[in-house]
C-alpha cells in the first residue's frame, strides 16, 4: 500500500470514530427534545383552562421550545408559557400564541359548533374523553377545525357538522390517526 493511501485510510479511521460521537449525540438531542415536547404537551393537556375552544403547537428544538396556535384568554397564553417553562431541560420558550378576540358571536358559534360535533352519536366516544380531540377555532366568525380523529369519515362529518351554522368559513385542519402515524414514522427517519 502506498505512504499516501495509507495515511488516508488511517485518517477516515481517525475521522469514523468522530462521526459515529457526532451521531450519537445528535439523536441523544433529538431524543431530548422528543421528550421535552411530550412533556409540554402534557403540561398543557393537564391545564384545566385549556379547552376545546383553545389549539397551541408544541415545537422543540435544542431545548427551545416554540408555542403558536390560539386560545381564548390572555391568561391562559401566559399559563401555558409558564408551564412550559417549567419542563426540565427546556433553555428558552418562544411563545407566538394568540388569543382571539373578545366576541358574543363568536362565542355563540363556538358552543353550538361543539354541541353539534360533540352531540353527534360518532362522536360520543371523542365527547367523552378527558381531553377532547377536535378544537374548534373561531375569530370574527371563521371557524378551524384542529385536532386528530380516527378516520377520514370522522373528519368529513365533522367539517359536515361546523358548516350548517351561519360562519363566514369553516377550514378542517383535522387530521386522521394514520396522518399523525406517518408523519411520526417519516419524522424518525
Amino acid at each position: 500500500m502506498s505512504k499516501g493511501l495509507r495515511a488516508t485510510v488511517a485518517f477516515l479511521v481517525l475521522l469514523a470514530p468522530a462521526g459515529a460521537a457526532q451521531a450519537r449525540t445528535a439523536q441523544a438531542s433529538a431524543n431530548k427534545d422528543l421528550r421535552i415536547a411530550h412533556e409540554v404537551v402534557a403540561s398543557i393537556n393537564d391545564y384545566a383552562q385549556f379547552t376545546v375552544f383553545d389549539d397551541v403547537s408544541v415545537g422543540v428544538e435544542n431545548g427551545i421550545v416554540r408555542l403558536s396556535g390560539n386560545v381564548t384568554m390572555p391568561y391562559k397564553r401566559n399559563e401555558i408559557e409558564k408551564r412550559a417553562a417549567a419542563v426540565d431541560g427546556v433553555r428558552e420558550i418562544s411563545n407566538k400564541i394568540g388569543v382571539l378576540p373578545v366576541s358574543m358571536l363568536d362565542d355563540e358559534l363556538r358552543n353550538r359548533i361543539a354541541r353539534s360535533i360533540y352531540g353527534n352519536s360518532n362522536f360520543w366516544d371523542y365527547a367523552i374523553m378527558r381531553n377532547p380531540p377536535i378544537h374548534i377555532v373561531v375569530e370574527r366568525g371563521h371557524v378551524t377545525l384542529t385536532g386528530v380523529v380516527r378516520n377520514n369519515v370522522d373528519r368529513m362529518l365533522a367539517r359536515s357538522l361546523a358548516n350548517q351554522f351561519s360562519a363566514f368559513s369553516v377550514t378542517s385542519k383535522l387530521r386522521t390517526d394514520a396522518e399523525v402515524n406517518d408523519a411520526r414514522a417519516a419524522d424518525s427517519d
